[in-house]
């Protein structure tokens, strides 16, 4: 059995450094796997449909909820239309699957549409009319019930799975981006990822350990960049305090006046890790020494 896997074609390994917080730029770099959908769907049906067709169809595999609602608002998506996106998700997965085992693309198949995805996908092509007559059943009970959005969903997802065989993020999630906990939130749910953690996240990961230099750090890079939402919405950590003390020892607690306050505070915290580590040899970064 392993000699047979070994056979089959390496899997595409996906590498992304520098998320800097952006989610919306990250979302879509990982729905689009760098490209590899466009490419394979341009394979396939650029010749015969061209390029807008193309776009119009990874469209809908990178937002399938946002486009369908879309297409349906525009009363662009009759049930001919769900029926001929089907097809095309089908025979998209199909050509995704072949370098990997059948048990392989089972456990990529998002969990409740197993059954379906499975019958779908390895119909063959050449086989009698039943199996094609069954094909048409169940594509049909799909849009009949109503379930064809979901199919989609379902579809698209098992598309991406198995465009990119293992994702690697390669250092500094956070940072001044407004949305580093929606990508946290987004790698949690990859199957195959491995994180190499940046100069960024260390800093928030001493942070959160309670480091005060680190914490200081963190709050003036995210003053700076105005991000005092990330910290206070997302990971409910409230800057009242901060701006207490601004007003109590710079008489205002403006953003200008919060920076310099972190500034200093951050000084001083810094020249105390210097002054326990001289091996650093940092003694031109004691600022206020």
């Amino acid at each position: 059995n392993l000699n047979a896997i070994l056979t089959l074609p390496k899997g595409t390994e996906h590498f992304i450094s520098d998320l800097h917080g952006e989610y919306a730029a990250v979302r879509h770099i990982l729905n689009n796997c760098s490209g590899v959908i466009l490419e394979k769907v341009r394979l396939l049906f650029e010749q015969a449909r061209g390029e807008s067709a193309c776009r119009a169809l990874c469209s809908i595999i990178y937002y399938p909820h946002e486009e369908l609602k879309a297409l349906r608002e525009r009363g662009e998506l009759t049930a001919e239309r769900l029926c001929s996106v089907l097809e095309d998700l089908c025979l998209l997965a199909e050509t995704f699957s072949s370098k990997y085992t059948r048990a392989h693309v089972r456990r990529q198949m998002p969990e409740g549409w197993e059954f379906v995805l499975d019958e779908l996908l390895h119909i063959q092509r050449d086989e009698e009319a039943n199996q094609h007559r069954y094909h048409d059943a169940i594509l049909d009970s799909v849009v009949a019930t109503g379930s064809a959005d979901n199919v989609i969903w379902a579809l698209s997802e098992l598309i991406k799975r198995l465009a990119v065989d293992r994702l690697h993020v390669v250092g500094d999630i956070f940072d001044r981006g407004p949305e580093p906990a929606g990508i946290v939130e987004t790698l949690m749910r990859q199957r195959h990822i491995d994180i190499q953690w940046g100069n960024h996240d260390i800093l928030w990961l001493g942070a959160a350990s309670g480091s005060p230099a680190c914490v200081f750090t963190v709050l003036r890079i995210t003053c700076d960049y105005d991000n005092e939402a990330t910290l206070e919405r997302r990971y409910g950590v409230s800057l009242r305090a901060l701006g207490e003390f601004c007003e109590r020892v710079y008489g205002a607690a403006d953003k200008k006046t919060r920076k310099l306050a972190l500034s200093v505070l951050g000084f001083k915290l810094e020249g105390q890790v210097i002054l326990r580590h001289p091996g650093y040899g940092m003694n031109d970064r004691l600022m206020l020494r």
